[in-house]
């Protein structure tokens, strides 16, 4: 049975479990301190539409998006900067990505007063905050507030360090990440490794270069981004019409954001008879995070465009094993790693692709990699299209 992802709610994990009974949790004190809106869930049809309440040092409102779960190694903060309005200058001893949802405005960021850099954004781009260094919001509309998504590794950080003083109010700049220079978010970068984009600031995710990753399947394609010399890393990846990546885990925390495309959806699970299977829905701007560690997912484009998607992760996000960092989530489970090729997934996940594409008058282009598929042979490479 596959239930839809807006009829369950994701089993919470006690806070308790963080630390011990001495020790209160740093990062859900901060949560409380802020008295910031706080959400729980795992699936957004819409991050336009996500609740937001009142959060003045952001600019205007905002909310946090936290899956109370003692592996989850970063949270996602919502927020709105009011017309004409800016965030205080802040600085924090934890990484950031910052994803613009809607608007156009700008960021100023400085490691000192006399040697301050801005630049301009709008809906689409994507950008660091290097580690600690000072930065500060403005919306260049006066008529409509500005949005974005940020992703950062604040949970794990402020429950090491339990001192918000340090955390925030650290005079050390990391010099080695950022010293100033005057094109470090010019929009620039360097490729490298065939598919590593290096860049602090990509003007326009969806439509960013992409190239070959046939590791996944189905004719896909992905850059993998270093940004800001974080810990925390991104990708993004797209798939042909008609076609679905292989099924794969890793660790939790990934925020995958669906850039472009009609339709489509993710299905997730983590019981080996898929009793737990999910459907969470796409549209432009859908948001799916992986809640839990050995979580399987699997990205279906059953729409009529090619489909794009953003993952804002933390750390290499479970990407390799620490005992077998040949293995991960690029090889297979019958090899000792995390990912499901196309030859030994249930007969079931293509069924529901397929009647999910009847429904739109679709055609299935899979049949290059599942022997029963009732479509076509399509794509048969990362490079066609």
């Amino acid at each position: 049975m596959v239930m839809q992802g807006t009829d369950m709610k994701i089993a919470e994990t006690p806070t308790e479990g963080l630390t011990d009974h001495t020790t209160p949790d740093a990062y859900q004190q901060w949560l409380d301190d802020e008295g910031v809106l706080v959400h729980k869930a795992f699936y957004f049809p819409n991050i336009k539409e996500i609740e937001v309440g009142p959060w003045e040092r952001k600019g205007g409102k905002g909310a946090v998006i936290h899956i109370d779960n003692r592996h989850m190694p970063n949270d996602c903060h919502v927020v709105e900067i009011n017309p004409g309005g800016k965030s205080e200058p802040e600085h924090h001893m934890y990484e950031t990505n910052f994803y613009i949802v809607a608007g156009r405005g700008a960021t100023t960021i400085w490691i000192d007063e006399k040697n301050k850099h801005t630049f301009e954004w709008k809906e689409g781009s994507l950008f660091v905050v290097p580690l600690n260094a000072w930065y500060q919001h403005f919306n260049g509309s006066g008529d409509e507030p500005a949005r974005y998504l940020c992703t950062t590794n604040a949970p794990p950080m402020m429950r090491l360090f339990r001192d918000n003083d340090f955390m925030f109010n650290n005079d050390h700049m990391f010099k080695g990440r950022y010293s100033g220079e005057e094109d470090a978010f010019s929009g620039g970068g360097k490729l490298y490794n065939k598919r590593i984009w290096e860049s602090n600031f990509i003007p326009n995710a969806p439509d960013m270069a992409l190239y070959g990753w046939k590791e996944r399947g189905a004719g896909g394609i992905n850059a993998m981004l270093s940004m800001g010399q974080n810990n925390m890393g991104n990708h993004i990846s797209e798939f042909p019409i008609g076609t679905y990546k292989k099924a794969h885990r890793h660790g939790p925390g990934a925020h995958l954001v669906l850039l472009s495309g009609d339709s489509g959806y993710s299905l997730i699970w983590t019981k080996e008879d898929r009793s737990d299977m999910i459907k969470c829905d796409w549209q432009v701007g859908t948001m799916v995070i992986v809640p839990s560690d050995g979580t399987f997912h699997q990205h279906f484009n059953s729409g009529t465009k090619r489909a794009r998607y953003m993952a804002l992760r933390s750390g290499d996000g479970g990407f390799n094993d620490p005992l077998a960092p040949w293995k991960g989530a690029d090889a297979s489970i019958t090899e000792g790693g995390w990912q499901i090729e196309y030859t030994d997934e249930e007969k079931e996940i293509h069924e529901i692709f397929e009647a999910e594409l009847a429904k739109k008058g679709a055609q299935c282009n899979m049949k290059a990699f599942i022997p029963y598929c009732t479509g076509n042979a399509g794509v048969t490479s990362e490079r066609e299209t």
